[in-house]
């Protein structure tokens, strides 16, 4: 079956950066749309980033605009999200998904996606 794994999360200080990964097992992440989403209790998950396979094309979160980076290496089927200048506020479980059907183009809606990741925690705090 179809599976994306994650790792990277942690509890880091304000101000610093992790690095998230989701490696797609069993599928190639080639012609895919890979996004990243965030969830705190009480609230439905938000789209944080996502990146087109086809153009490379790349949107991100009003909220995390110029701090975050998603990436792909195709060789180790492997997408990331760069995490830096974290803030408290950026505290939630991520989750990373893939979309078959569907490109994004702004928004990063979580209905177009089909496959997702456990999640990871990120909790930033002094």
């Amino acid at each position: 079956q179809l599976q994306l794994v994650e790792s990277g999360g942690g509890l880091v200080q304000p101000g610093t950066s992790l690095r998230l990964s989701c490696e797609a097992h069993r599928f190639s992440l080639d012609w895919h749309t890979m996004g990243w989403f965030r969830q705190v209790p009480g609230k439905g998950r938000e789209g944080v980033s996502c990146l087109n396979d086809n153009d490379g094309s790349r949107y991100y979160g009003d909220s995390v605009k110029g701090r975050f980076a998603i990436s792909i290496d195709r060789r180790t089927n492997t997408f990331y999200l760069n995490l830096n200048t974290l803030q408290p506020e950026d505290s939630a479980i991520y989750y990373c998904a893939v979309a078959e059907y569907h490109r994004c183009s702004g928004p990063i809606l979580e209905q177009e996606y089909n496959y997702w990741g456990q999640g990871t925690q990120v909790t930033v705090s002094s």
